[in-house]
């Protein structure tokens, strides 16, 4: 008999092409999600008959006992999602995130569920991965906010020489620089020793900056290309902070969902947390140049704002070494090779571009300097 899957968050953007990648292969699959305004906007979700869905919070607790009922593993996306905003809205953001995973958790406790993937980020790191110029490792690198700024924004080593950044692999000690990313280390750290205690298994999959179609044109919080593509739709310029030089890993939505479906197959990846990216980087101005040029736009060039957000960290990329050995993990759709799909999917989307809103929240609490 096929497994059947229970994914928390299923009608988000990686929820639902996990959904679309779990019954090409064969399982049986079931939603659950509170279907946050933010996130899916005030229409009703496209629903597809072979999945069972259950529209509610993860902290109601009625509905979740319901939703578990006959689940054989669960896929844990449910989430808050963004940095700047999690500075802010930190109750809205500890609730969903920590405590949705406590309840799910308890409720776990008495059900025959053998295996639970949860969504991490590689936001937990911080600072990626750095060498000094004598060919030395630095994985404790953070920068002082008030020592970046225009011309210093690359952290250095103590004698003011920059640092170079290289991939970031798990052993990269945890520095939590967000409300955000402490809600999604204390996720995986939740899921991992409710596990080891209750003999369970568990992998925690550290995802890096996922694009592709699906993605919430009209959240401000969300994934940069998301937020690139919603201002260059409506003929603004995109917006980035600091001086655009900042490297980030992306990986497509849909090589995501077939990690997820191999970290709940592979019986060597439990207990582990594994990076979940492309393996390569690119710096933020150079992808809203090349997005541009995609969507038939290159004459906008981006707003490069020369401030920075209180959060944001300069260089992480990553290391998936380990998720081709304990998954069988590599990407197929580079972002070089894959915006033109992304372009054409934006052109027959709504997005209703929210940047300079996202923009004065921030400023009036002080978190942009």
């Amino acid at each position: 008999m096929n497994k059947k899957i229970l994914i928390t968050g299923g009608c988000g953007f990686i929820g639902r092409h996990l959904t679309d990648e779990l019954l090409e292969n064969g399982y049986g699959v079931r939603v659950l999600d509170g279907l946050v305004e933010q996130v899916h906007g005030e229409e009703a979700p496209e629903r597809d008959g072979r999945v069972d869905y259950v529209f509610a919070d993860i902290r109601d607790r009625d509905a979740l006992r319901a939703a578990l009922r006959g689940i054989d593993q669960v896929v844990h996306l449910a989430a808050e999602v963004g940095v700047g905003q999690s500075m802010y809205e930190i109750a809205r953001y500890v609730g969903a995130n920590e405590l949705g995973t406590a309840i799910l958790l308890e409720e776990l406790i008495d059900l025959p569920v053998e295996r639970i993937v949860v969504a991490s980020s590689m936001s937990v790191y911080g600072e990626g991965l750095y060498r000094d110029d004598e060919g030395e490792l630095q994985r404790a690198v953070r920068r002082v906010p008030k020592s970046i700024g225009p011309g210093r924004w690359d952290p250095t080593n103590p004698d003011g020489r920059k640092l170079e950044p290289v991939q970031t692999d798990e052993q990269k000690p945890v520095d939590i620089a967000s409300i955000y990313a402490l809600t999604k280390y204390c996720q995986e750290k939740a899921v991992l020793i409710f596990a080891q205690a209750y003999a369970r298994q568990a992998v925690a999959l550290r995802l890096f900056n996922v694009f592709g179609p699906g993605q919430a044109l009209s959240n401000p919080y969300t994934g940069v290309l998301a937020n690139f593509s919603s201002r260059l739709a409506n003929g603004q310029r995109p917006m980035i902070f600091e001086d655009g030089e900042q490297r980030r890993d992306f990986v497509h939505v849909r090589d995501v969902a077939r990690a997820f479906r191999l970290a709940l197959e592979q019986p060597q990846a439990d207990g582990h947390v594994i990076n979940v990216g492309s393996g390569r980087s690119y710096t933020i101005a150079g992808v809203a140049r090349l997005l541009a040029e995609v969507m038939g736009v290159p004459g906008i060039e981006p707003e490069i704002l020369g401030t920075s957000r209180s959060g944001d960290i300069r260089h992480c990329f990553a290391d998936i070494s380990k998720a081709g050995e304990l998954l069988g993990f590599q990407p197929r759709f580079l972002l070089e090779n894959s915006l033109g799909e992304f372009a054409e999917w934006v052109s027959r989307s709504r997005a209703v571009d929210k940047g300079a809103e996202m923009r004065r929240n921030l400023e009036a609490r002080g978190l942009v300097t």
